[in-house]
């Protein structure tokens, strides 16, 4: 199993108290990442024995979580019509026309083969459509709902904007629940194969626990609800920008400004949950006000609202054209081609977030920093060079040699694609052994049912750990 698979997945000794269990979430994870494998395949990347293997295999292909694919044809050998073994580097009919094997000595071998297949070289892989999730985007400007296959393709999604003032609770949990209908009914899924709902919050001022039980009066479905730093995070670790590294910081920049820290592999969650606030680190002592009542933070320098007002102030206090936060923030990037004013505000903006990303580099030294929030997938694309020019002056040179930034790979759907690895995740650690926890239903009955009883929603974190090296200043 590679690096980032193994981060990916939670540590089964702290989830998994029966062995036959911890076994099954094993090969459900090597097939979730690694698919289509074979069963000995499967035996030389988890350990497990062959037997082991066997027969936990056996019983999910039964329960319809995994498939089995046909053996394909292949090159016969005299050693294949002899002792049944399998070529895959070339087609059957070349051993029939260089006088290996007769056609009727190719047919037997196949035949056997097939017969053999789900012993030998049968591809296993999961059923995509065993089962759906839901991820949920709760961010300032919107609020996004996607119905994704275990696969975590998305099979339906809804978007609905949200005013810039006069945003409230029953607004967003309005569209939530209004949401999960939704998509459930574009994607005409069958009942009761709904796993949860993961939601990431990335609008300021929500708090998790208040959402969810607003939430839970509507819906019976289990919830997970998490930063939404922390789920672009596990996003862009399991499928983007941030695949095959252990140490990461994804840097999300919209109205509001954090970080998810990815540490060994796992999110650094802090003692009170709540570490990642990176847009309310220092960069100017007593410098301009910020949303959160203090002085300086680096959110009021790089934040969406930040930067467009500085520009509303370069232009005497002319309003910016635009019909939201985005297409005005657009609309100053496309100013800058031919305003100095513009060009101004957004080389100001360049250089405090590059002198952020490089007090990330310094206290974590990550392999990968990754840009992302609407805000910085557009600022990004124009200013990166800035960005990392300015880095590269403020950061200690050897972390920086071993760190390399770019853009989220995910887009705008991040955020709702990595809060539904959460139900995903604990399907494939927790849930796949246990029979359905409630009656087949959809989000639509759900509503006017009774809300189950839920297990809590973190899985295990490590620590971050580590003696810090020795650096020697950039002269």
């Amino acid at each position: 199993m590679t690096a980032q698979a193994q981060a990916a997945q939670p540590s089964l000794r702290t989830t998994v108290r029966d062995p036959r269990h911890g076994s099954r979430a094993s090969l459900l994870w090597a097939l979730y990442f690694h698919a289509p494998l074979t069963r000995q395949e499967l035996v030389r990347r988890t350990g497990l024995s062959a037997t082991t293997v066997r027969t936990v295999i056996g019983k999910l292909i039964a329960e319809g979580v995994v498939t089995e694919g046909a053996v394909t044809k292949s090159l016969i050998t005299q050693d294949t019509v002899t002792n049944g073994t399998v070529i895959t580097d070339a087609a059957t009919k070349d051993a029939v026309t260089k006088g290996i094997a007769t056609e009727d000595a190719v047919t037997e071998a196949e035949s056997a083969l097939v017969a053999v297949g789900r012993r030998a070289g049968a591809r296993l892989r999961l059923v995509p459509e065993h089962r759906y999730v839901i991820g949920v985007e709760v961010a300032d400007t919107r609020v996004r709902v996607g119905l994704f296959d275990l696969a975590l393709t998305q099979r339906a999604g809804v978007v609905y904007p949200l005013p810039s003032e006069g945003r409230d609770a029953k607004t967003v949990v309005g569209h939530i629940l209004t949401g999960l209908d939704a998509v459930v009914e574009e994607a005409g899924i069958p009942q009761g194969h709904i796993l949860g709902v993961g939601i990431g919050v990335s609008a300021t001022g929500w708090n998790a626990l208040p959402l969810e039980r607003l939430l839970s009066t509507g819906t019976a479905l289990p919830l997970h609800i998490d930063n939404g730093a922390e789920a672009m995070g596990r996003a862009e670790m399991w499928f983007g920008a941030g695949r095959g590294v252990q140490h990461a910081v994804v840097a999300v920049i919209g109205s509001g400004v954090s970080a998810s820290v990815i540490t060994h592999g796992a999110p650094y969650r802090g003692a009170t949950n709540s570490a990642g606030e990176w847009g309310h680190t220092t960069v100017q002592a007593g410098g301009r006000r910020c949303r959160c009542g203090a002085r300086g933070c680096l959110e009021a320098y790089v934040g969406a609202e930040a930067v467009l007002e500085r520009f509303r102030q370069a232009r005497r206090g002319r309003t910016i054209p635009g019909v939201d936060k985005e297409s005005t923030f657009a609309g100053l990037l496309a100013a800058a081609d031919t305003s100095s004013a513009a060009q101004r505000v957004l080389e100001e903006a360049a250089v405090y977030l590059g002198a952020g990303i490089a007090n990330l580099v310094n206290l974590f030294n990550p392999q990968r920093i990754i840009l992302g929030g609407w805000a910085g997938l557009l600022f990004g694309a124009r200013m990166l060079p800035r960005i990392r020019e300015t880095v590269a002056a403020q950061a200690l040179r050897r972390p920086y040699a071993h760190t390399t930034i770019g853009l989220c790979r995910l887009g705008p759907h991040a955020v709702a694609l990595g809060a539904a690895t959460v139900p995903v995740g604990r399907f494939l650690t927790e849930d796949a052994h246990r029979p359905a926890r409630r009656p087949a239903t959809t989000p639509q009955r759900a509503l006017t049912g009774t809300p189950p009883d839920r297990p809590p929603t973190a899985t295990p974190r490590r620590a971050l750990m580590g003696t810090p090296p020795t650096r020697t200043p950039v002269p």
